[in-house]
């Protein structure tokens, strides 16, 4: 059978989420969600190809036994310092006879775009059009169907390393997989969680995870600037083991129960008990000391964060202020740390305009990424793709079928 069937993969360095949905109108209905813990990656990058496919794998069969429902095709979030963004302009003539904009001019412009000169080791991971000129004159966000003879595009290019990307591929396909497309996170988490309005004010979107932190700036209604940080949850929780000398795993739990971004928004300073290594035993530390040790890292954060918007140019027309995603913006405090560091107002990002299905399952900041992955670039045709599926039920049938037609087969051979 044929359904608008889409799914996504977003490669976290703390886990593996995957997801698949269908699509109606402009909704959503999850049809299967699935979780895996990851350590096959180190900051956005595939680090161990086995490790991140085995997750990939595991995050996936979760999902397609949830939905019934076995998928080939994904598409992909892709993160990591290695990834840099640049503007563009380019022109293209109409010589058609009533010198009519189609499809097939925007096709020209984004063909002259991969000419441009960028080094051997980069590849251009998405070309995104902020704005068009017809005959010099601009602000035109949809071109198709004007008249004019001079076609001008300022495009966003995302470049993306191309080693990279070719992990990522690998691992993927191990995982018995084919990548639909690559889409960068933030550009995936700001489908999920921004609105229209907060897009044309002005708006910067922050996507906190576990190995990096995601940054995408909005001006009417296009994207002006992105950058990926290496500094994120993981760090945060490293200052926590480092400081008080426990394990990974006790230091994330304390940062998630007890952990505050910012002293001023500790509830009750009350005592809590750390298990220590070794002799020590448990210690017994107040809340407004681990939040000391966590503050000091997110504040560094956001100032880095902060310095790029300003360097951007942009810090001037963010009227829309901040939108706080992923899963470092669950820790308590964030918008309050972050409207003092950027003096904008801060709101947290959940994925928005879901159906049907297992909607409430990622009504969460972590989940912004992927469930912005399954909506697809727009102008790709990856959102609109008809994906041939098969339920779980049919292919038992089939099978069976197959195994009867072969004994039937053999007993014939026999005689």
């Amino acid at each position: 059978m044929k359904k608008n069937i889409v799914a996504g993969l977003d490669l976290g360095t703390t886990k593996v989420c995957a997801i698949i949905a269908e699509k109606s109108d402009n909704n959503l209905d999850i049809l299967g969600f699935g979780v895996a813990p990851s350590d096959g990656l180190n900051k956005g990058l595939v680090a161990n190809i086995a490790k991140t496919a085995e997750a990939i794998k595991s995050a996936m069969e979760i999902a397609s036994n949830r939905a019934g429902l076995e998928i080939s095709t994904v598409n992909v979030g892709v993160a990591g310092e290695h990834i840099t963004s640049l503007r563009h302009r380019n022109y293209v003539t109409i010589n058609n006879p009533e010198n009519e904009i189609t499809q097939e001019d925007l096709d020209r412009l984004e063909a002259d775009v991969r000419t441009i000169k960028i080094p051997s080791d980069r590849q251009i991971l998405h070309i995104i059009p902020e704005e068009f000129s017809i005959d010099y004159q601009g602000g035109i966000e949809s071109p198709i169907g004007m008249c004019g003879s001079r076609l001008e595009a300022t495009n966003h290019i995302v470049l993306a390393s191309i080693p990279a990307i070719q992990n990522i591929k690998r691992s993927v396909e191990r995982a018995g997989l084919i990548v639909q497309d690559y889409i960068l996170q933030p550009i995936a988490s700001s489908y999920s969680v921004l609105e229209e309005n907060e897009k044309d004010l002005g708006v910067v979107l922050i996507d906190i995870g576990g190995g990096t932190t995601d940054i995408a700036i909005f001006h009417k209604k296009s994207i002006k600037h992105t950058k990926v940080i290496g500094v994120a949850g993981n760090q945060v929780t490293n200052d926590i083991r480092e400081s008080l000398g426990i394990v990974t795993e006790e230091a994330e739990k304390l940062k998630k129960e007890y952990g505050y971004a910012t002293e001023n928004s500790i509830i009750r300073d009350e005592d809590i008990f750390i298990k220590a290594v070794g002799a020590r035993g448990n210690v017994k530390i107040p809340v407004s000391l681990l939040t000391q040790i966590i503050s000091v890292r997110m504040r560094e954060l956001f100032t880095l964060i902060d310095n790029e918007i300003k360097q951007s140019g942009f810090k001037s027309k963010v009227k829309a202020g901040i939108v706080l995603t992923g899963g470092g913006a669950l820790l308590k405090g964030c918008t309050e740390l972050a409207e003092e560091v950027f003096g904008l107002p801060t709101r947290i990002g959940v994925p928005q305009d879901l159906g049907k299905g297992l909607t409430t399952e990622i009504e969460s900041p972590e989940f912004a990424t992927v469930a912005g992955l399954v909506r697809g670039l727009p102008g790709t045709g990856s959102s609109e793709t008809e994906v041939a599926i098969k339920s779980k039920t049919e292919k038992k049938k089939s099978t069976k079928f197959q195994d009867l037609f072969k004994k039937v087969q053999e007993f014939f051979d026999e005689l």
